[in-house]
C-alpha cells in the first residue's frame, strides 16, 4: 500500500477516513464480554460495518498492551483480519522512537512480523531513530510533527531561532526519505498552522487526528491541508467506535462513518479530485 495506491483508494471510496481502533476493554458492550476475545469481536464488527467508508484503520498499541498477553493476541488477530480483507491501509499507532538496534527491532516487529503498512514514530531522538524504518522502501513511516493534544505547545510550538520546533522537524526530516516513505502527524485541532505545514512539505500525506471527539473541524482541515491529490488521511476514533454501547454499536458506527465519508466526498468534489 504505497502512496499511489492510497490515491487510488481515496478516489475509489471517495473518502480519506481512517478509523482508530482505540478499543478500551471497559467500553466494550456488555454482551461481547461473554466471548472468548471481546476486543477482537468488537474490532471485527466495527471493521465489517465501516470498511465501505474507510480507507485505513489505525491500531493504538496502548489499548492492547494494557491487557497483557491477551491484548497482544487481540492486536495480532485484528491486523491479520485487516490483511485478509485487503485494499486497506493499516497503521500501527506505536509512537516508537529509539536509537540504533532498538529501532531496527521495532521496524522488524511491525513491518516484517505483523505486516503493517505504516507506523507512527517519534522523531525527537533524531535521524538514527528513524532510519531503520526508512530502510523499508515499500512501507510508510509517520513522523509526529504537530500533535492534537493540548500539551503539544510545551515543545512543538517553541521557537528555535526564527522557526517553531515542529517546522524544524518538518524541514529537516523531509530530507531523510521521499514523500513515498514519509507521512506526518499534524493535528486537526491545529488547523491554523496546517497551511504552513503544507507549504513546508507539499507532497507528503498528513495523518490528521483530532476530528470528532477532540473538536477538530474537517472543512477547515481540508481548506488548509489538502494538496492537489488530497494528501490527507483524517482519523476519527471515539466519535465512531463508541457511538453506542448497546447491541447496535456497529450499526451506529457505520452511520457515523458514513456521515464523515459524505463530508469528505463533498470536499473532494469541490476540489475536483
Amino acid at each position: 500500500m504505497n502512496r499511489e495506491k492510497l490515491y487510488s483508494l481515496i478516489k475509489l471510496k471517495r473518502s480519506f477516513l481512517c478509523i482508530g481502533l482505540d478499543t478500551d476493554i471497559e467500553k466494550i458492550p456488555e454482551h461481547l464480554k461473554k466471548s472468548d476475545d471481546p476486543v477482537f469481536e468488537f474490532n471485527k464488527a466495527i471493521i465489517d460495518f465501516t470498511r465501505d467508508y474507510a480507507i485505513a484503520y489505525k491500531l493504538n498499541l496502548a489499548f492492547y498492551e494494557r491487557c497483557g498477553s491477551s491484548g497482544w493476541l487481540s492486536f495480532e488477530k485484528t491486523i491479520d483480519y485487516l490483511r485478509g480483507i485487503g485494499n486497506i491501509f493499516t497503521i500501527a499507532d506505536a509512537k516508537r522512537g529509539d536509537i540504533g538496534n532498538s529501532a531496527s527491532q521495532y521496524a522488524k516487529a511491525f513491518f516484517d512480523n505483523l505486516g503493517f503498512d505504516a507506523i507512527t514514530v517519534n522523531p525527537y531522538m533524531g535521524y538514527d531513530a528513524v532510519a531503520p524504518f526508512l530502510e523499508y522502501k515499500d512501507k510508510i513511516t509517520i513522523l509526529l510533527a504537530l500533535t492534537s493534544n493540548e500539551g503539544s505547545s510545551d515543545f512543538q510550538m517553541q521557537l528555535c531561532g526564527k522557526k517553531y520546533l515542529y517546522e524544524v522537524v518538518l524541514t529537516r526530516s523531509a530530507g531523510w526519505g521521499s514523500s513515498d516513505q514519509i507521512m506526518y502527524v499534524v493535528g486537526g485541532t491545529k488547523s491554523g498552522v496546517l497551511t504552513k505545514a503544507r507549504h513546508l512539505v507539499p507532497d507528503c500525506f498528513f495523518l490528521v487526528p483530532g476530528i470528532g471527539a477532540q473538536g477538530g473541524d474537517l472543512k477547515s482541515v481540508c481548506e488548509k491541508g489538502m494538496n492537489d491529490k488530497c494528501g490527507l488521511i483524517v482519523n476519527a476514533s471515539r466519535s465512531i467506535i463508541y457511538c453506542s454501547s448497546e447491541r447496535d454499536f456497529a450499526e451506529q458506527a457505520r452511520k457515523a462513518a458514513f456521515e464523515l465519508q459524505q463530508q469528505m466526498e463533498t470536499e473532494l468534489s469541490n476540489r475536483k479530485l
